[in-house]
């Protein structure tokens, strides 16, 4: 997938936080840090420094959600991680997002702090982001 497709894929999956834009997937596509893992309808990017790996991203289509791709893109980005070396990994979501941190727990990702006012809506308002840990 293209950063531009990327781009789509994230904004219609994200209304907040913002959709990422085609350029600041481009910015991360060119670490080679950063990889990307596609399935149909969906993608999942990560980061992978030394031995700490950040999951980026994840998308699913609003079509195509419900359908188990989530869960299959993060059985692969955590077998990515292995492959990488990576000992643990970090994420942060939107504590208002309840789909994803269950999808998180389900992957064995626990809570391990807030970031207040990390994110913000469309208006500008603050909201805060759970960070969720893992070991490999």
């Amino acid at each position: 997938m293209t950063a531009a497709d990327l781009a789509l894929l994230h904004g219609a999956a994200f209304t907040m936080p913002r959709p990422w834009t085609a350029a600041e997937f481009a910015d991360l596509m060119a670490s080679p840090l950063v990889f990307v893992l596609n399935a149909q309808g969906g993608f999942v990017m990560g980061r992978v420094v030394a031995d700490e790996a950040e999951l980026l991203t994840i998308a699913v289509a609003p079509d195509r959600q419900g359908r188990g791709i989530a869960w299959a893109l993060m059985q692969r980005f955590l077998d990515e991680l292995a492959h990488r070396n990576a000992a643990h990994v970090f994420l942060e979501v939107a504590q208002s997002n309840a789909p994803a941190r269950a999808l998180y727990r389900k992957a064995g990702f626990s809570d391990g702090g807030l970031r207040r006012g990390y994110y913000h809506d469309s208006t500008g308002h603050p909201f805060d982001a759970i960070v969720m840990t893992r070991r490999i």
